[in-house]
């Protein structure tokens, strides 16, 4: 007789869910309400957030806040309806890729509902089985999705290791010279997680080489308007914008809204139109996203003060817990990561004590993301954010730092919290 599916999850619940009785409502999907900001509520009270992509504090800019409102009003939230392909295109859609391209200085752009399944969808199209995928051990989980939906090889290499690249490659190399294919690698512009960027100029000077053929396919989710003197991102940042040949970006982090894009050579966006199947069967972005993105792109553009005031955040905080003896690994864009070591019980009561006492709300990262043992704390910052945030987040930290090592925070047990789930 046949296991009962039903059976088998209830006894696995999987490496976080096995924990959610006691996380639930707390430590994983929490409640932050109020406005976008700085500041929200945390469980009827007010704390100073580390934890929303309002990278540019575009979420509550008035004329954001205005174009929004104004779409929503003249279009709701139904039109256009039907597929790009079928009955959802537009103007507005076309304008919104035309000034993406202009703004990234590509050749062409497709919009995409959301970023998630639009990456999974862009891998699976792009390769087929004759083709081999190298990507960087560190990719994002929607990488990892795509990639299994692809029939051919895939192989690892370790983050930002180019000598593990270069093994990887020969081996890609090896097979795709018996199936007549081609290898696409795959990394990061900024990796969400740690911060690093991926390295994007040393992946380029392989193919410069003659060495390797590939083509570059980089996700830079984080990196669209935090990084690059103009925000075009790592590719900028290194001097090898021009060299990437497929680049994906989201609205949901710099430009506080839902969608995303990806660019490329115009040959290659309209192969995409018609081959990625996640657009070519989903509903068109609705019209107050697209007007609302077009506003953003905007801001982007011609108010460069946003992104320099987010880096005067972000190189205080990073600056400040640095001299404090905090370790940020090797971050070398906005996001920053407290790297701690700590069991998963003193993970919990020390976020516990950070929230409920000192009223700071940042994200805990705990295994599988991150080995055993350690702990990492990742604080998002924002233009919305003020110097004394950051002074007071440093001196919140020292004082969390030391009752940890002091063995303050040690229990038996993790952490739980009784939570209203209505």
């Amino acid at each position: 007789m046949a296991q009962d599916i039903f059976d088998k999850i209830r006894k696995n619940r999987g490496p976080l869910g096995q924990y959610s009785k006691g996380v639930h409502g707390y430590f994983t999907f929490p409640k932050l309400e109020g406005e976008v900001g700085n500041r929200m509520i945390f469980r009827g009270k007010e704390c100073l957030v580390w934890s929303v992509n309002n990278y540019l504090g575009l979420a509550n800019h008035p004329e954001v806040r205005k174009a929004d409102a104004d779409a929503s009003a003249e279009w709701g939230l139904a039109y256009p309806m039907g597929s790009r392909m079928m009955t959802g295109q537009t103007s507005e859609h076309e304008a919104l890729e035309a000034e993406i391209s202009s703004f990234m200085e590509k050749e062409d752009t497709i919009l995409l509902n959301f970023g998630y399944q639009g990456m999974v969808s862009a891998i699976d199209s792009v390769v087929d089985r004759n083709d081999v995928i190298v990507y960087d051990s560190e990719a994002h989980a929607c990488i990892l999705d795509g990639m299994r939906l692809h029939a051919g090889k895939r192989f690892v290499f370790k983050h930002n290791d180019m000598e593990s690249f270069d093994k990887q490659m020969e081996r890609a190399t090896r097979i795709v010279g018996k199936t007549g294919g081609g290898i696409l690698v795959i990394t990061e512009g900024v990796f969400g997680m740690a911060g690093d960027q991926g390295r994007l100029k040393d992946l380029i000077e392989f193919r410069k080489s003659g060495k390797y053929n590939f083509r570059l396919f980089v996700d830079d989710a984080h990196g669209f308007g935090t990084v690059g003197e103009k925000g075009q991102g790592a590719g900028e940042e290194q001097g090898v914008h021009d060299e990437i040949d497929i680049l994906f970006g989201t609205f949901a982090k710099a430009m506080a809204s839902i969608g995303a894009f990806i660019c490329a050579e115009e040959n290659i966006v309209e192969f995409l139109r018609y081959n990625m199947r996640s657009q070519v069967f989903a509903k068109s972005l609705p019209m107050p996203l697209v007007v609302g993105a077009r506003k953003r792109l905007e801001i982007l553009r011609t108010q460069p003060e946003h992104k320099a005031r987010l880096w005067k955040i972000a190189s205080s905080l990073q600056t400040g817990l640095v001299e404090n003896g905090f370790n940020i690994g090797a971050t070398n864009s906005c996001v920053t990561p407290v790297f701690l070591q700590g069991t998963l019980a003193e993970a919990t009561n020390l976020t516990f004590d950070l929230r409920e006492n000192f009223n700071i709300f940042c994200s805990i990262v705990i295994y599988p993301v991150v080995p055993k043992d350690v702990i990492m704390l990742r604080l998002i910052p924002t233009a919305a954010h003020t110097l004394e945030d950051v002074q007071y987040t440093i001196e919140t930290f020292s004082k969390m730092k030391a009752k940890l090592d002091n063995g303050e925070y040690q229990s038996e047990e993790m952490a739980t919290v009784e939570v209203d789930k209505k």
